[in-house]
């Protein structure tokens, strides 16, 4: 049975994180303690990319699956990280970010949201794949 019998939810463990992570971040960017530049913006497009493209080959390899239930929950958690890394990289890069500016910490914080989403959504994903929930 996937989590453990359902005791424990890897995904919505993996979502809860995510919102504490992009709260603290658009507040940390709100407050001016941390300065998002491009360079990061182009790291976290590749980061979803990357991700995307690795979907997409473990997806063509794997033919078999032995929990669906628990794998489709971590795959639509990932994909979703990914997409919306990808998607709000590229718009904080066609806006541009002003560093004490409400909309660019809020934007930033939905950044982060889906990039630690990307990222906690992975683990969530290999513990399915190797049958260790």
């Amino acid at each position: 049975m996937c989590n453990c019998n359902c005791r424990f939810n890897c995904t919505l463990a993996a979502v809860i994180s995510s919102v504490i992570v992009g709260v603290i971040a658009a507040f940390l960017q709100i407050t001016g303690t941390i300065t998002v530049g491009t360079a990061f913006l182009w790291v976290a497009l590749g980061i979803g990319v990357v991700y995307l493209a690795g979907l997409l080959w473990a997806s063509a390899l794997r033919r078999r699956v032995e929990n669906p239930q628990c794998l489709c929950r971590a795959l639509n958690a990932l994909l979703t990280g990914a997409l919306g890394t990808i998607l709000f990289a590229l718009v904080l890069l066609a806006v541009g970010i002003v560093a004490t500016s409400i909309l660019s910490a809020i934007l930033v914080g939905v950044l982060l949201f889906f990039l630690w989403l990307t990222v906690s959504a992975s683990a969530c994903y290999i513990r399915c794949t190797t049958d260790c929930e």
